[in-house]
């Protein structure tokens, strides 16, 4: 076994030594090596088992048993990604489901907002004890954590990826069918460390009906496929406001381009959401579990279908 590098942390998740996760010093070689792979008993399809890649699934809680996750995505920020998952989540709930939200969005955290969450995570001897909502959705974010919502988070990429890890790890899920993971936007340290560290089932894209959205989508996409886990749709959020005297739809980004984007990448469009102002306050006032979210009653459906063909 090799000696630590000169300046080791013992902090594996910010070194740049580490391979797949694990400090060379810890990577076993079988004894006796003669470091000729073709001659070894040990070598797997030619390769030294401490060569073998090795998985960089974070461990879940001992104490949560989460059935299916779903990361929500964007190619850029201000599509309403969080409102998405938000809805996402009270329209599962209302169906009976045992769902919970999972606040990636370290640096802009909105979820304990929008539910009306004020109280602080507790924890005991099990681990973080995630917040509940008035209808029993539960949710884990940083600001939960901190001691005024305000406070800034100012940290480096590997931090923030390490809390996501945590509550992943560390929180006291329970019993939950859907863990929605609200994703900070972009392709960043994030996006890829809950990619790579937690069993994401599939993902939802957001976006927004403007001539970015071919490039934005395209983008997320390409990621997961890269990380391998699957498209489950696309959403559009503010794709058209209801006139309120007569009713018409009024597509005020200009049309929408995002069934034929989704055709090119062989997913489906699982909701156009409109311009609700009332659903924009609800969310101000911590009540969104009391809107109407009918029009994401087609994107339930299909993202329940989704996860049922993954068993």
């Amino acid at each position: 076994m090799s000696e630590n590098h000169k300046g080791c942390t013992h902090d594996c998740s910010t070194c740049g030594h580490a391979v797949n996760g694990q400090c060379p010093s810890q990577q076993q070689e079988p004894e006796g090596c003669t470091h000729d792979c073709s001659t070894c008993g040990h070598a797997v399809n030619g390769q030294c088992p401490s060569q073998q890649p090795q998985s960089l699934l974070a461990p879940a809680n001992a104490f949560s048993d989460v059935k299916k996750v779903i990361a929500v995505v964007s190619g850029k920020g201000g599509v309403g990604k969080s409102m998405v998952t938000a809805s996402l989540a009270v329209q599962m709930a209302r169906k009976g489901f045992k769902v919970g939200v999972l606040d990636a969005d370290i640096t802009g955290p909105s979820m304990p907002q929008m539910f009306g969450i004020k109280d602080r995570a507790l924890g005991n001897a099990q681990g973080i004890l995630p917040a509940e909502t008035k209808n029993g959705i539960k949710m884990m974010s940083i600001n939960l954590l901190l001691e005024h919502a305000e406070d800034p988070v100012v940290w480096r990429g590997p931090v923030l990826a390490g809390v996501v890890k945590q509550f992943w790890s560390d929180v006291v899920w329970g019993e939950l069918d859907y863990l929605f993971i609200d994703m900070p936007p972009g392709t960043g340290d994030v996006p890829l460390t809950v990619f790579q560290s937690l069993p994401v089932d599939g993902i939802v894209i957001v976006t927004s009906p403007q001539d970015l959205v071919s490039m934005i989508v395209k983008k997320a996409s390409n990621m997961a496929k890269l990380m391998d886990i699957p498209v489950v749709g696309v959403v559009e959020n503010m794709s058209y406001v209801v006139c309120p005297d007569c009713g018409k739809e009024l597509h005020i980004f200009g049309e929408s381009k995002i069934h034929k984007v989704a055709a090119e990448m062989g997913v489906p469009v699982l909701a156009q959401m409109p311009i609700n102002p009332e659903l924009a306050q609800l969310s101000d006032e911590g009540s969104i579990e009391t809107a109407n979210l009918s029009h994401l009653d087609g994107a339930v459906v299909q993202l329940e279908a989704f996860l049922n063909e993954q068993k």
